[in-house]
């Protein structure tokens, strides 16, 4: 049995890479640099919209290219392969993803084409103050207003909030959870900018009274299942990030140490940086097996909630120890600010602790293995 990817998922990423690897460049990363302008290449965005990559996994009777998740996540590891400035995760992964599973047939017809021609973007609230649990929103409520619903509240560090046209988020309805599509420019939405560590924009959105329309619900109940299944996949997606930046910043080192001398030879004929590249291979090859496998699981709609909180563990381990390693090697190098690396450290790290790091999922992985949840056959 072949377990390795097909000819099409392939293609899907040699042509990510090829478009992202002419497009992205270290001076025109350099630009974004300590929120010098927002992170958001929108011409980088207008060439992938006309490739059809962020529509990869929407269906064919929207416009999309009718793939699956893995596909998805192959272009993900690309986007990590360059640290590209545009938000695939944010609008392909959390909030189109659960539009085309949940949204009622009208608002998918108004949504979804749009998207796909690049005439909306979209992006979801997934964190409050305090809670990183996208299905059990504590700070954000919902009142019914005949079909409509009246929210307030407050969510955290919503990447691309100002640049979106849509926020998916969940409220408290009633003691349920209700999941709507919030039009960014509505009367009572406000934002306010944050600064985080990879220079991602990201707003503090406050909620006074915002009133969605019946034709912008995804649901009115059950909403925490929604938001579950969008968070496993930004999750999974996250770690497919993670994936592609660990591996650039691997191959960066080997070359540096493979052309630094030092006494006379390779600095990277040295045991020492021999075994910390090795250590970093092998790190990253476990990346890539876990999150992939949590990707194929996403992909057939099977129960992946220990495959993901594998993937996710290794992704912050992995992430922090290659971080370390290549840096190391390349001596002060690996800090100098006219030299790419710091800016895949400094993305290592965002993956590392978005939607919880590894002790948050190792806690709850270790919780489902005590319980016999996580237990294979």
């Amino acid at each position: 049995m072949d377990f390795g990817f097909s000819e099409e998922q392939r293609e899907v990423q040699a042509l990510a890479r090829q478009i992202l690897g002419e497009q992205v460049t270290a001076e025109k990363l350099a630009a974004y640099d300590e929120y010098a302008t927002p992170r958001l290449d929108k011409d980088l965005w207008t060439k992938l919209i006309e490739a059809g990559l962020p529509n990869v996994a929407v269906e064919e009777a929207y416009g999309g290219m009718g793939f699956g998740f893995v596909e998805l996540a192959l272009l993900l590891e690309e986007a990590g392969r360059t640290i590209a400035p545009v938000p695939l995760t944010q609008h392909c992964v959390s909030a189109l993803l659960p539009i085309q599973r949940f949204a009622p047939d009208a608002l998918k017809e108004q949504v979804l084409p749009a998207a796909v021609r690049g005439e909306l973007l979209l992006t979801a609230a997934m964190v409050e103050h305090l809670n990183e649990e996208p299905a059990t929103p504590v700070l954000t409520t919902a009142t019914p207003e005949g079909d409509a619903l009246l929210v307030s509240g407050a969510k955290r560090a919503v990447p691309f909030a100002a640049e979106a046209d849509r926020i998916l988020l969940a409220a408290e309805l009633d003691g349920d959870v209700a999941v709507v599509l919030l039009d960014r420019a509505a009367q009572g939405v406000s934002l306010e900018p944050v600064h985080s560590t990879a220079f991602e924009p990201q707003y503090d959105l406050t909620l006074d009274n915002v009133r969605v329309g019946g034709d912008a619900i995804l649901v009115r109940n059950g909403g925490a299942a929604v938001m579950t299944w969008a968070a496993q996949r930004t999750v999974a997606a996250l770690c497919a990030h993670q994936l592609g930046a660990s591996d650039c910043a691997m191959r960066m080192a080997a070359s540096y140490t493979s052309e630094r001398e030092q006494f006379g030879v390779p600095v990277a004929t040295f045991q020492a940086v021999g075994h910390r590249m090795a250590d970093c291979y092998i790190d990253i090859e476990c990346l890539r097996l876990t999150t992939f496998q949590a990707a194929s699981l996403l992909d057939s709609e099977a129960d992946a909630d220990t495959e993901i909180a594998i993937a996710k563990i290794w992704a912050g381990d992995c992430g922090h120890r290659v971080s370390y390693a290549t840096q190391h090697v390349h001596g002060g190098t690996g800090i100098d600010r006219d030299y790419p690396l710091w800016r895949y450290c400094l993305w290592l790290r965002h993956n590392e602790m978005t939607l919880g790091g590894s002790s948050v999922h190792l806690a709850a992985l270790g919780e489902r293995l005590a319980g016999g949840e996580a237990l294979f056959d």
